[in-house]
């Protein structure tokens, strides 16, 4: 597997960022799920839109264009093999300190990852799911707009 660092390509086992990331400190950045069907990315330049607005929202520039993220998103397809599959493009705030201060990262990350992931429930499209309910609440619009991806997920992995 290669995986997209920052304008490179590296093989699974040698792809990493700082420790002092923001995205992995603080869960600052922004995130999207875009799968691919037949060679054919689903919907790319929306979910771009969504990207590159939820990191407007946040006040995280990313360090490069739409079209360059295309190009990224489509190599890493590419450099895959792959047909069917699930991308990953995130966008962490970058490398700082261990302070909350996003100024004293000088320049976001961008990783794109892509694996081959099949039908997204399984055979549950035929068989049907059970739902439950849990007590776990999603956050308050007033503390993070929803629209937002961002890296922070804890409340969906609590829930």
């Amino acid at each position: 597997m290669q995986i997209y660092i920052d304008g490179k390509f590296y093989p699974k086992e040698e792809a990493k960022i700082s420790v002092f990331d923001h995205g992995f400190l603080y869960g600052d950045g922004v995130f999207e799920g875009i799968r691919a069907y037949s060679g054919r990315v689903f919907r790319l330049e929306e979910h771009l839109d969504r990207l590159y607005d939820s990191a407007k929202t946040i006040d995280l520039a990313v360090p490069i264009t739409k079209d360059e993220m295309t190009a990224a998103i489509i190599e890493t397809c590419k450099r895959n093999n792959l047909k069917d599959a699930y991308i990953r493009p995130i966008v962490s705030r970058g490398v700082g300190d261990l302070g909350l201060d996003p100024r004293k990262c000088a320049k976001a990350t961008v990783v794109i990852m892509a694996v081959e992931w099949g039908a997204m429930y399984g055979d549950l499209y035929e068989k049907g799911l059970k739902a439950i309910t849990v007590s776990v609440r999603r956050n308050p619009a007033e503390a993070l707009p929803p629209n937002v991806k961002s890296l922070n997920y804890l409340n969906n992995i609590l829930a």
